[in-house]
């Protein structure tokens, strides 16, 4: 497979590896981008990468919370521009409004937001008017004793690039929104051990196992410090065991039961996230900026 530069910055992008290091990443991998990133771990050549890919599509996120039920939409559009229009902000909101009653995204689009005309063609209606093609992406519904919401980087009153529900049974509302200003900022991939994707687990135990094999170390000394590797893997991905920034002498699990509370579940959503702009070969942005 021919590996293009725009590969190479792609990769580059993602592992802060070298031009010649991402080149040879590519290359040793046929181009497979995900392999190619543990392929430079292994070598120590880059960090431990987010393959969710670079943010491209713009919109806002919007997060609403009734009684025991939090609910969070995402909804796109195509410049950042758009989600500062108060009527695009409207609409986001309504939506948001409808998705406390249904269950999933798909269901959300059929429904009704008024009128007899559901949130799809609402969204069509928008895309004539406000001349941006726009989306329903993605919704989020998050229920327990108490659900608080968190929004970083609002525009408006529970809209903006990232949302954030807390569920939690005990503690209050400022220790929940603690919580989710923590999960914003830090972006835990699952609340506790027993939630992470058993794949994701065995896949990074096979990377730290060929960075460890290359230190030359004897398999049994190898076994030794995996298990260390693992369990610090496990301190940094999930909720509940990673250090509390509010607090970074206590874990989030300990600084709940600390506030009275059990943190039952969250979620987070962040505008545009896993959405990977296209990119143009460089040779081609080149030729494309002097034809003018």
């Amino acid at each position: 497979m021919a590996i293009t530069a725009a590969m190479v910055k792609e990769l580059r992008d993602i592992s802060g590896a070298g031009m010649m290091d991402a080149k040879k990443a590519l290359t040793e991998t046929e181009g497979n981008m995900d392999e190619a990133v543990d392929w430079l771990r292994t070598k120590g050549l880059a960090k431990a990468a987010k393959k969710s890919g670079r943010t491209a599509a713009e919109g806002l996120v919007a997060v609403i919370v009734d009684g025991g039920k939090g609910v969070a939409v995402e909804v796109n559009s195509e410049t950042d521009f758009v989600g500062k229009n108060a009527e695009f902000q409207e609409m986001v909101g309504k939506i948001a409004t409808v998705a406390l009653g249904v269950d999933d995204v798909d269901a959300l689009k059929a429904a009704d937001i008024g009128g007899g005309k559901s949130v799809d063609a609402l969204i069509t209606d928008k895309i004539a008017t406000i001349g941006e093609n726009m989306s329903l992406r993605r919704m989020a519904a998050l229920s327990g004793d108490a659900v608080v919401s968190y929004v970083h980087n609002a525009v408006t009153g529970g809209m903006g690039k990232i949302g954030v529900l807390v569920s939690m049974n005990g503690g209050d509302e400022a220790f929940g929104k603690q919580v989710a200003m923590h999960i914003a900022a830090v972006n835990p991939a699952a609340l506790s051990e027993a939630d992470l994707d058993a794949e994701v687990v065995e896949k990074e135990k096979q990377v730290q196992m060929d960075i460890a094999r290359e230190s030359g170390k004897p398999e049994a000394v190898i076994e030794k410090m995996i298990v260390g590797r693992m369990k610090k893997f496990v301190a940094e991905s999930t909720l509940l065991n990673q250090q509390f920034v509010v607090n970074p002498d206590l874990t989030v699990e300990a600084a709940a039961k600390e506030a009275g509370a059990e943190i039952t579940g969250f979620v987070r959503l962040e505008v545009g996230e896993g959405i990977e702009k296209k990119e143009e070969d460089f040779a081609a942005e080149v030729a494309k900026a002097a034809k003018g």
